[in-house]
């Protein structure tokens, strides 16, 4: 390892800066990750049901240690694969992934190329049963299905990059869903960039929807998207498995024509003062097999002469009022705060590879760092503490100096005394110590 041999500061010059503190650490948070690791089966889960074909005759790292090595770097904020060429003996690292060495950027590399369609199924098998045990956990008696799509820049002749005319740019369409009360990542599918938002929205969602119905029968679910997941298909798989859906529609001249009898232009009195309302009435569409009830906001802002218009199909039955469907359709923008989470927090979005089952491999791997961060957060966290974001997190818990002494058969990770936050440390640590889960 390169190592800066001085330097000295020029606003005093008495001070000498070199990098051969020996054995240091900037991430003792990661044993709070290790322990609560340890209380969920987070990483033997995942091996349990990762089987990769690997034809090395010989190998250093096993496939269980370099999946767990890339979730603690991107946990830690190490995006890069190329940073574990310099957390290679890295004392806290070492201890958490239980080896001598971190394997380097290479070996992490070619991991990635030995996943198929076959092992991104189990990965996305570890994370529902990973999903299942905390959901228990919390006890939860109400799920929200937030579905939307994203985007992921691509650079030179990646396979399966396309042109996106709605984000104008080339790159991936990932298809994503949310549990909106919990912000849990339940699911992910890459696609190529020019697919349309619902393309294949009905074939992602029913097995999920399905396996919550079946392992969670008293859980009430609700579904909720925007119009680019207004189709036919996706209702009647709701309505067929019981399960609540607020999808809102593309306006048309049919549904302007209703929402402007219901409020006509010429009726306005005093066009100062703001107006809003609410309306539901029943409507089918050509494409639609029955009629269904769909929820009308207008509103016409102060000073101006038209209504503007928001129209929301859904199964809910009348003890949902109309205000409530609405208002519960606008809290589906926290969605955007968990993509970005995803994205600026765990590299969602990075996918450097020509080879498009690598960079899904890569994003099923940040979707997990992702929930393995929110699921300490919200299960261990104090109450005024649960909402904080990942770069927080890290300031907070993972971003910790450290060193480590080792005395007979003991080893001792001294935190530095001047840690602003370490009350929250400690406090998180024993809220893990008591976890139990079924």
């Amino acid at each position: 390892m390169s190592t800066l041999s001085q330097n000295t500061l020029h606003f005093n010059r008495s001070i000498k800066l070199s990098n051969d503190g020996g054995a240091l650490s900037s991430d003792t948070g990661e044993l709070i990750y290790r322990e609560f690791d340890e209380k969920l089966g987070f990483s033997q889960t995942i091996a349990k049901h990762l089987q990769l074909k690997d034809e090395r005759t010989y190998c250093i790292h096993e496939n269980e240690q370099l999946l767990r090595q890339k979730i603690y770097q991107l946990t830690a904020g190490y995006q890069e694969d190329d940073a574990a060429d310099r957390l290679t003996h890295d004392p806290i690292f070492t201890q958490v992934l239980g080896t001598a060495a971190l394997a380097s950027q290479p070996s992490l590399s070619r991991f990635f190329k030995r996943f198929d369609t076959q092992s991104l199924d189990q990965l996305q098998v570890a994370n529902q049963e990973l999903l299942d045990r905390v959901h228990h956990a919390r006890q939860s008696k109400a799920l929200i299905f937030d579905l939307d799509s994203t985007h992921a820049d691509t650079y030179g002749n990646q396979e399966s990059s396309s042109y996106n005319a709605h984000y104008r740019t080339m790159g991936f369409h990932p298809l994503v869903a949310f549990d909106g009360l919990t912000g849990d990542f339940l699911k992910a599918q890459l696609r190529p960039g020019n697919v349309y938002t619902s393309n294949g929205v009905v074939d992602f969602m029913r097995p999920l929807i399905q396996h919550y119905n079946e392992v969670f029968p008293e859980t009430s679910s609700l579904v909720r998207g925007d119009s680019g997941f207004a189709v036919p298909d996706l209702y009647e798989l709701c309505e067929k498995e019981s399960v609540y859906y607020i999808i809102r529609l593309k306006a048309n001249a049919k549904l302007k024509a209703l929402a402007e009898e219901l409020h006509p232009a010429h009726e306005i009195r005093d066009v100062s003062v703001r107006e809003s309302y609410v309306e539901e009435s029943i409507y089918q569409a050509s494409s639609w097999s029955k009629p269904r009830r769909i929820i009308i906001q207008s509103t016409r802002p102060a000073g101006e002469l038209f209504f503007s218009h928001a129209f929301f199909v859904t199964n809910t039955g009348e003890t949902f009022s109309p205000q409530a469907i609405v208002q519960s359709y606008k809290q589906r923008g926290t969605m955007e705060n968990f993509i970005k989470e995803a994205k600026d927090g765990f590299g969602f979005d990075q996918m450097k590879s020509h080879d498009f089952l690598v960079n899904e491999a890569r994003m099923m791997l940040s979707l997990l760092a992702y929930n393995f961060t929110n699921w300490l957060r919200t299960l261990s966290f104090p109450p005024s503490s649960k909402g904080i974001q990942i770069q927080t997190i890290r300031i907070r818990l993972v971003k910790v100096a450290s060193k480590l002494v080792k005395s007979g058969r003991s080893l001792y990770v001294k935190i530095s005394s001047s840690f602003v936050y370490e009350h929250f440390f400690w406090d998180v640590l024993a809220r893990v110590q008591q976890l139990k889960f079924i």
